[in-house]
């Protein structure tokens, strides 16, 4: 067994955490020993992220010993940033503080997944990372919803490629923004009302954006899965289809064909267990599936 120490570094959260890999050469999947988030302090220099990563490695390290005898040291690190201006000082830190193999996620690092998008360098570390992941956990197609800064949707197609995506408004950031744009909307606490119809203002806006959002991400879903069913050809004009009305119509059209196939939905990061409690959708809540996707492609970029 390897070990590595993972660093996924948003715009709002930084995670960290310490796994154990098969060898190099070896399958299996990544174990998640411990792991800690902070927030995402901008700027920081290398100084400074050097400081916060050994703060940051002493409680990985601790976590993990706690939990069944010594923690072994990491052989590398892996870092996703997906704010450029913090990549070289979070790099640099890494190298300063972990032995080993130190790798950043980007073009010409080797990730086993096919990109199909019009510009692969355009794709975020994070998102790649989750599409890894997923593959890799629960097989192809899948797709995942990740919850942070921006609620991003990962599509991977039957064939195992990442085959597009999503990016809109985060549930956090949706908030702030009502609060900043208008003067007498307040900040509220992300939490679901007891009903769609708000008594307050603050009910009300947590209708709009906690409910919201939910609501977002299952319509959007049904594009989506949508669209996968029927190998990348346009959802778009299916959005404001009634979904019981368009499984009664494929019924009818596919009378004795196959049942369709089921596709897994993985939601993950911040406030996945109560967004996924509010959608239609079955879905699959993985807290960790970022950091093992790191994992992963540390492994796929180790010597044989």
């Amino acid at each position: 067994m390897a070990h590595v120490l993972a660093a996924d570094i948003g715009n709002t959260t930084a995670r960290f955490g310490l796994l154990e890999t098969a060898e190099a050469g070896a399958e299996g999947a990544p174990k998640l020993l411990s792991a800690c988030e902070v927030t995402t302090r901008q700027p920081i220099t290398t100084d400074e992220a050097r400081m916060q990563l050994g703060q940051i490695f002493s409680e990985l390290t601790g976590k993990a010993s706690s939990r069944g005898g010594a923690c072994p040291s990491p052989e590398g690190s892996i870092l996703s940033c997906v704010v450029p201006t913090l990549t070289e000082a979070w790099h640099r830190a890494l190298a300063d503080t972990v032995p080993g193999r130190q790798l950043v996620v980007g073009p010409g690092l080797r990730s086993g997944v096919k990109l199909r998008f019009n510009d692969p360098s355009e794709v975020g570390p994070d998102r790649i990372a989750d599409a890894v992941a997923a593959r890799a956990a629960y097989g192809a197609p899948v797709v995942v919803v990740d919850l942070g800064t921006t609620t991003n949707f990962e599509a991977i197609d039957a064939s195992g490629a990442f085959c597009g995506g999503i990016i809109a408004p985060g549930v956090a950031l949706g908030a702030r923004s009502l609060a900043e744009a208008a003067a007498r909307l307040p900040i509220i606490e992300l939490r679901a009302p007891e009903r769609v119809l708000g008594r307050s203002t603050r009910e009300a806006m947590q209708s709009g954006v906690v409910l919201g959002e939910a609501a977002r991400i299952d319509g959007l879903l049904d594009a989506v899965l949508a669209e996968l069913a029927d190998n990348g050809k346009s959802a778009r004009a299916r959005l404001g289809e009634g979904s019981a009305a368009h499984e009664n119509e494929r019924d009818e059209v596919d009378a004795g064909a196959a049942e369709p196939m089921t596709i897994p939905i993985v939601i993950t990061g911040e406030n996945a267990d109560a967004i996924a409690a509010l959608l239609h959708h079955q879905t699959i809540v993985d807290d960790a599936l970022t950091l093992r996707g790191l994992a992963l492609i540390w492994q796929a970029n180790q010597r044989g």
